[in-house]
C-alpha cells in the first residue's frame, strides 16, 4: 500500500462527513427539511480517490423535483474539493416513508 493510498483511505470519513454537510444544505421544496435528515439519501459510498456514489429516493415517485433534485445533488457533492467524482442513482426500494426520517426532522416538523 503506498503512501497515497493510506491518506485517500483516512480521508473517507472526511469526505463523507463533507457529503453529509452538502446534503443537509438541500431541502426538499415541499417539506421545510433537509434531504439528509428527511431519509431520502439511502446510500453513500466514497471510493479512492473521492469518488462517491449516493442512492437517493423521493417522498413519492411523482415528485415534482425527480428531474431537478438528483442532479442538484450531483452537483452539490462534486463541488467538494476532495470529490473527484460524484454519482446519484435515483432508488424507489424500499420507497420512503416517515419513520426514515431522523428525531430532529420529526421534531420540526411536530412529529414527535
Amino acid at each position: 500500500m503506498t503512501d497515497e493510498t493510506c491518506t485517500n483511505s483516512a480521508n473517507k470519513p472526511l469526505i463523507e462527513q463533507k457529503v453529509i454537510e452538502v446534503l443537509r444544505s438541500c431541502f426538499d421544496p415541499e417539506i421545510p427539511v433537509n434531504i439528509y435528515d428527511l431519509g431520502l439519501i439511502y446510500e453513500i459510498t466514497v471510493e479512492e480517490p473521492g469518488s462517491v456514489d449516493l442512492k437517493m429516493t423521493l417522498t413519492a415517485p411523482a415528485c415534482p423535483v425527480a428531474g431537478t433534485l438528483p442532479q442538484q445533488v450531483e452537483e452539490r457533492v462534486g463541488s467538494i474539493p476532495e470529490v473527484t467524482d460524484a454519482r446519484v442513482q435515483l432508488v424507489w426500494d424500499p420507497p420512503w416513508c416517515s419513520d426514515k426520517m431522523s428525531d430532529a426532522a420529526k421534531l420540526q416538523l411536530n412529529l414527535l
